[in-house]
Parts: structure tokens; sequence; C-alpha cells
């Protein structure tokens, strides 16, 4: 199956992590070079120089969370925080030079901590994050040079960046959310076709099995039929037709009854969400089996947690056995109310089930549920 968040992230990382990557190594480099040489500018150039090396340590740490859409609030609020030091700390080191522009690449040098989040914040964090920044910055800039027709200009200029960078990328926000919608299509659409051919190719092997034992072992015993070396009533003989008999039409008949008893567990979810207006279009490929009791259990509540929380849509399940594994997809195309914790359920399941479910699900595009478990034996 295909991750959705995969195929967010292949759509949205490479071009804004590059052009964001080069912003916060370009912008506090450029800022750390102007220190470097202009040291005199500084009561402690040390300390100037340690605040852009932290600035670019910084970017270590948050380049690699943008594109996958999940900058968190409190990631959001340090790289305001960031952003405020640095600039709090550049401005209280600038000796008062009137002519000298260096207390500009404060601004010029942090504003690429606020692109994430106005990337994936709303519009009120990255503006508060911005009037922090500015305030920050206008009253250290007076303080330097005092409200002169200069400071006022530098205060303008670095007014003009906050906004023309953050407003341009803000403006990005919705062209990324329709290719995210559309790279989470595909992913569903990916993960469906996968999940046939898997399905294809487990009916395929089924089948040339239970051939391949009808060849090794129904061909003999039709053979010393024939020659008369077996006696066909014979009690033994007879079961052994029976059985092979049993075999061949299953083969070559529909094989959905198989699956009754899984599918007769999940009986009570799948008449609750009928009733709630979802349609689910079921399929079983292979032969699951009767599952224990404790695995019957953990399906159904983890089937039922995630049909619950879906409005009225079609939704896919299917349900794929091969050689001892089972596996089942639930797929969606509508957003989850609220997205079930299945952190404890399968908690009763034996560890020799092999238990397994995960649910991924975009905030506003298609998911999937996908447990897997092994085969009691027979």
């Amino acid at each position: 199956m295909v991750s959705h968040h995969e195929a967010v992230r292949e759509v949205t990382e490479p071009g804004l992590r590059r052009m964001v990557g080069a912003m916060a190594a370009i912008l506090p480099l450029a800022a750390l070079i102007q220190v470097l040489a202009n040291l005199n500018d500084y009561y402690q150039p040390a300390v100037a120089v340690a605040v852009w090396l932290a600035v670019l340590a910084a970017a270590t740490w948050l380049v690699p969370r943008v594109g996958t859409g999940v900058l968190s609030s409190g990631e959001s609020a340090a790289a305001v925080a960031i952003a405020v030091a640095a600039v709090a700390a550049i401005g209280w080191e600038h000796r008062p030079l009137i002519g000298s522009g260096t207390v500009d690449l404060a601004i010029l040098g942090t504003v690429w901590l606020l692109v994430p989040v106005a990337l994936s914040r709303p519009a009120r964090a990255w503006i508060s994050g911005a009037l922090a920044v500015f305030a920050v910055h206008a009253a250290l800039l007076i303080r330097v040079a005092d409200a002169s027709p200069m400071s006022l200009s530098k205060l303008a200029a670095g007014g003009y960046i906050l906004a023309g960078v953050l407003i341009a990328f803000a403006a990005v926000r919705p062209t990324l959310a329709m290719h995210t919608r559309m790279a989470a299509r595909r992913a569903a659409l990916a993960s469906r076709s996968e999940a046939e051919r898997a399905a294809a190719a487990a009916v395929q092997q089924d089948r040339r099995s239970r051939l391949a034992l009808l060849e090794l072992e129904a061909l003999p015993l039709l053979h010393g039929i024939a020659d008369e070396t077996l006696d066909p009533t014979d009690g033994d003989v007879r079961e052994r037709c029976a059985r092979h008999a049993a075999v061949l039409r299953l083969s070559l008949t529909d094989r959905a009854p198989i699956a009754g008893g899984l599918v007769a567990g999940l009986a009570p979810a799948l008449q609750a969400a009928s009733a709630r207006g979802l349609l689910v279009d079921l399929q079983v490929i292979g032969d699951p089996g009767l599952p224990a009791s404790e695995v019957a259990r953990a399906v159904l509540t983890a089937v039922d947690a995630v049909l619950s929380a879906l409005p009225p849509h079609q939704v896919m399940l299917t349900v794929l056995a091969s050689g001892g594994e089972v596996e089942l997809y639930l797929t969606f195309s509508a957003p989850l109310r609220v997205t079930p914790d299945l952190a404890l359920v399968g908690r009763d399941v034996p560890a020799a089930a092999g238990w397994h479910a995960t649910v991924t699900a975009e905030p506003t595009s298609t998911g999937c549920l996908e447990i897997s478990w092994r085969k009691a034996p027979p």
C-alpha cells in the first residue's frame, strides 16, 4: 500500500525544502560575513557571531520539517522565539552608528524562520510572529539611531522585507493544499491498484496450489480406480474422492463464502455503517479462514471505530488472504471526524497472531485503515 503521507511529502517536500533551505543558509551566512567584516560595529562581536551561528544551527532542525505540512504549534512558537531572540541580540549589541546598515540584516537574516510558520499555520500565527519581530527590531533600531529619517527608512525597509516575503509564501498555501489533495488522491488510487494486483496474484497462486494438489493426489486416485487397483466402493477411497471433488469445486466457483466467518463477525459494524448512510463495498480475495475470537473482536473494534468516525459516502473494504497471512484494507475518501486511537485495540490478541493495525488519514482527503494478522492454525 502507498502511504498518503509519503505521497504528500513526495509532492511538497523537494521544492519547498530546497527554497527554504537556501534562504536558511544564505541569509544568516551573509549576516555572519557582514559581522566579521565590521567587528567594530558591535560591543561584543563574539555575541553577534554566536547569534548567527545559532540561527544556522536552527536551520538543521527546522528545514527538514518544511514540506510535511505538519508544523506543530510548539514548533511554530519556537521558530518565532528564535527569530525574536536573534533580532533582539543583534540590535542590543549594535553600536549607535547612524550610517551603518547592519541592523537591517537582523530582519533579513531571520525572516526565513517565519516562512515555515506562514506555510503551515493559520494567518494569525505568522502575522503575530512578524509583528513581534518587527516591534523588537523597531525598538532597538530607534535605540541605536534615534527616530531619525535614516532609522525610519531602515525600519520601513525591514517592514517591507517581512511583509513581502511572508505574504508571498502565505499565498502559496492554496496551491500547496491543491497539490496535497491531488497527491492523496493518487495515493488512494495507487493503493487500490496495488491491492487489486496483489489480490489477483494471490488468487492465481492459490488456484495453482490447489490444482497442483489435485494433480499430485487426485489423478493417481482416479488412475487407481480406472485400472481397478482401488475399489471405488471402499469407504476410504470414497472419502478421498469427495474431499478432492470439494477442493475442485472451490477452485472453480465463487470463493466469497469461504470468508463467511470473518464477514459475519463484521456484520454489526457494517450494518451500523449502512444505517448511517455509508455504502461499504466489500471484496474478499483468498481464504482468510475463521479467525480466533480475540482477532475477530479486534478486527470488529478497529473497523467499527473508523466507520463510526466517517461521514456518509462510499468506502472500500478489501480482505486479502495469501498463504498464512490475512490483510484488511478499509479505504475512504472523506475526512475522519476523529482519528481513532488503535493503540489499545488488539491488546488481548496473542502475540503469535502477529496483529498489526494502523490508520492513516489526511485532514481534508483520503485515508486508509490497514490491519494484518496470521491465520489460526487448522
